[in-house]
């Protein structure tokens, strides 16, 4: 796990990875823009509605408020989803430095197949934070409860993103994947919670879906090559 890791932060400086992390940053800034747009523009109907005809101040600081609060909230699956995107690129450029022969096998899913699985990893994000809500509540008197749960459900879910972005070039169905493509859950469970955490970390956040999709590309080649040994 930390081989990949550091072998996922050493690739940094690759030019193919470089230019995915530079996609990836500015694609999710800029949903995160036209959200605050779109914020800006409904307060100004808003109050336009209720009569306030000087609100157009309020309106920008609110939607800016609105829209870090947001970037807060929701960053963690605005990035996966942008990832998904472009995964293919990081992936590839891992396999095409560490593991070639998987690289020539290898049927690259294209960009609609990555939109399809960046919004089925929204709406489980979504779903699965939705329904742990309640226990968050619950758990809110704990201090330390809730970014427990929070950490682990969504090192589950991440864990399951991160894998299927592997395996979604070289399975054939990566909706229903061979045991070969599946990692070990307890293996699955702590690269999703690493990038998890990288993810609630200011400025390293940026970086953590590539590095994300980085180890889960070691890790997969690492349990195909120790299975075909």
């Amino acid at each position: 796990m930390f081989q990949a890791l550091a072998r996922s932060f050493a690739q940094l400086t690759d030019r193919t990875i470089l230019a995915v992390l530079l996609k990836v940053i500015l694609l999710t800034i800029l949903l995160f823009g036209l959200f605050g747009v779109a914020a800006y523009f409904g307060l100004v109907w808003l109050f336009a509605w209720l009569g306030w005809t000087e609100g157009g101040f309020a309106a920008a600081a609110g939607a800016a408020i609105i829209a870090i609060l947001t970037g807060l909230l929701l960053f963690r699956i605005v990035a996966i989803f942008v990832l998904n995107i472009f995964s293919d690129d990081i992936v590839g450029a891992v396999e095409q430095r560490f593991y070639p022969e998987q690289a020539e096998t290898a049927k690259p899913p294209g960009y609609v197949v990555g939109i399809k699985m960046g919004l089925a990893s929204t709406g489980r994000a979504l779903g699965y934070n939705i329904l742990a809500a309640p226990l968050y509540i619950l758990l809110l008197v704990t201090g330390i409860g809730v970014p427990i749960v929070f950490f682990s459900v969504n090192a589950i879910l991440l864990g399951r993103d991160l894998q299927d972005m592997v395996a979604a070039r070289h399975a054939s169905d990566f909706h229903n994947l061979a045991a070969g493509w599946k990692l070990p859950k307890v293996e699955r469970f702590f690269l999703g919670l690493i990038t998890a955490l990288l993810l609630a970390i200011p400025f390293v956040n940026f970086l953590a879906p590539v590095l994300g999709a980085a180890m889960a590309t070691h890790l997969v080649h690492g349990k195909k090559k120790e299975q075909s040994t």
